[in-house]
């Protein structure tokens, strides 16, 4: 395991599925007494993260975002409706972090009108930037669980890159999905209905603040998680549908900048959320 991330020990008979989107490997791990049923579940979730894949990336060409990078001043686009929630989602997280969670990266969040009725992107300014890096996984792996839900495969965990992670149901007869994070020392956790975060950097790289433009105190890692109960308010305020690994994914992302009292002022709005980080003198 990376510093920076959460591993699973896979219990006994349970179905594995792993496949590549946004440059990453997102896994499926369930147990459902019909194995081929399962995995058409899967690869139909999977179906969920390349599609947002072609709407959130940057890098793809006409993508949503890019569109989006390109308008200028007064201009609009009209968007899709779960590109609608990724941007909702974070114009929320930016101001709960005083803006140290910015999809923009400084260029200005906030010079931007969202129509979530409308599904409508209007520039107030040009040069607005975004990229979705620090929520896109996450809010993949919410509507990846959400399909698998449709699909009546609910006892299950999902993760892109073992960076954001969704612990559904439980396995039957256990307490949870046995998860492990180097920042409780390896201890084991029995996760269900709860989502985990991790961000983290390699040394010597440079963290920029989006709030200051300048480097950083940066961290080596920081992690984030909490029960999915624990965070309906925070998505009903952003006008979305449930999607607890996007907001831990924010948070963990903010986590890397944010001082230890903002991060305790941030648990403390938000109760049940749940931070731990490493600096670099750390081990």
């Amino acid at each position: 395991m990376s510093t920076a991330g959460v591993a699973l020990a896979e219990p006994s008979g349970a179905l594995r599925f792993s496949h590549q989107a946004m440059n990453t490997v997102f896994e499926i791990v369930c147990t459902h007494p019909d194995a081929a049923y399962a995995r058409q579940a899967a690869w139909a979730a999977f179906d969920v993260a390349g599609h947002l894949e072609q709407e959130l990336s940057r890098f793809i060409e006409n993508s949503d975002i890019s569109r989006i990078n390109s308008l200028a001043a007064g201009q609009s686009v009209r968007v899709n409706r779960w590109t609608m929630e990724c941007l909702e989602l974070a114009r929320l997280a930016w101001a709960e972090t005083a803006g140290a969670f910015d999809i923009s990266l400084g260029s200005g969040l906030d010079r931007l009108s969202l129509d979530s009725l409308r599904l409508v992107v209007r520039a107030n300014a040009a040069g607005v930037r975004l990229d979705l890096g620090g929520i896109g996984k996450g809010y993949a792996v919410d509507r990846m669980a959400e399909l698998l839900a449709e699909w009546g495969v609910e006892r299950a965990v999902i993760h892109g890159g073992f960076s954001s992670v969704l612990a559904l149901d439980a396995p039957l007869g256990c307490e949870g999905w046995p998860l492990t994070m180097s920042a409780r020392d390896g201890a084991v956790i029995q996760a269900k209905r709860r989502a985990f975060s991790a961000s983290g950097t390699q040394k010597g790289d440079h963290i920029v603040d989006p709030r200051t433009g300048q480097p950083a105190r940066c961290r080596r890692a920081a992690w984030a998680s909490a029960p999915v109960s624990a965070l309906t308010d925070f998505c009903r305020k952003a006008r979305t549908g449930d999607s607890p690994a996007a907001v831990v994914e924010a948070f963990s992302t903010a986590f890397l900048i944010l001082d230890a009292s903002e991060i305790q002022d941030c648990c403390r709005r938000h109760p049940g959320l749940e931070s731990w980080t490493l600096a670099y003198d750390e081990n």
